[in-house]
């Protein structure tokens, strides 16, 4: 059985944090920016000798729309005195999510005909700022963060990203674009702040990837 808990509570919003991450990575982009507008419910149910399962409700706005919002339902499986396996995550979004393809074609086409590749850092800046170009760099640094985020999670920790703090294109010779970022995710629980490097290979038609990724030691 599973027993009803109060959005507010901790664990509600921690397991939240799991869906939002591995929603973004699998349907994110340069051109959309899931957040969590509301955590409508929540109930967890403690399965014998295999982990805790939240089932939750959650409200959805893109950034980039915010007039409009999506309804998801989730589960959350974490797996029992496991630290090496993340979360199980199932989503299912009702409704339509708006479509990016001419959106994710004009970032695509713009990225691949710079003479340099790009380079920035301190997205946003120190007041908040992220330049109108950089966007959807930091759109797809949450796909790239999202993913970190589902596969480092537990029930005590609840993840967010902070800044990009460095991001580098690396020009490859198949059609994939690739950018390699060095992400600062805040720990809210510990209120730590730790360093991420994180390999992302995007094209319209394949989403985001993944490629690579691991903690770098804290500055300091």
């Amino acid at each position: 059985r599973a027993m009803e808990l109060p959005p507010s509570l901790f664990p509600a919003a921690r397991a939240a944090a799991v869906a939002l991450g591995y929603l973004r990575y699998r349907r994110g982009g340069p051109g959309r920016g899931l957040q969590l507008r509301e955590l409508r419910s929540a109930r967890r149910q403690d399965i014998d000798d295999v982990g805790h399962k939240y089932y939750l409700e959650l409200e959805l706005e893109d950034v980039l729309d915010k007039d409009r919002t999506v309804s998801c339902t989730a589960e959350v499986l974490y797996h029992l005195g496991s630290k090496s396996s993340a979360p199980d995550v199932q989503l299912t979004v009702q409704g339509e999510l708006r479509s990016t393809e001419e959106a994710d074609k004009e970032f695509y086409t713009r990225i691949r005909s710079l003479e340099k590749e790009l380079v920035a850092e301190n997205i946003p800046d120190s007041h908040g700022n992220v330049p109108p170009e950089l966007e959807p760099i930091l759109l797809l640094a949450w796909a790239a963060s999202g993913y970190v985020i589902w596969q480092n999670s537990t029930e005590n920790t609840k993840f967010h990203l902070a800044q990009v703090k460095h991001v580098k294109q690396v020009k490859r010779s198949d059609e994939d674009l690739q950018f390699d970022y060095v992400v600062l995710l805040h720990e809210m629980v510990s209120q730590e702040v730790l360093p991420w490097q994180v390999t992302l290979l995007w094209h319209p038609q394949r989403g985001a990837r993944v490629s690579q990724c691991h903690q770098e030691p804290a500055p300091g």
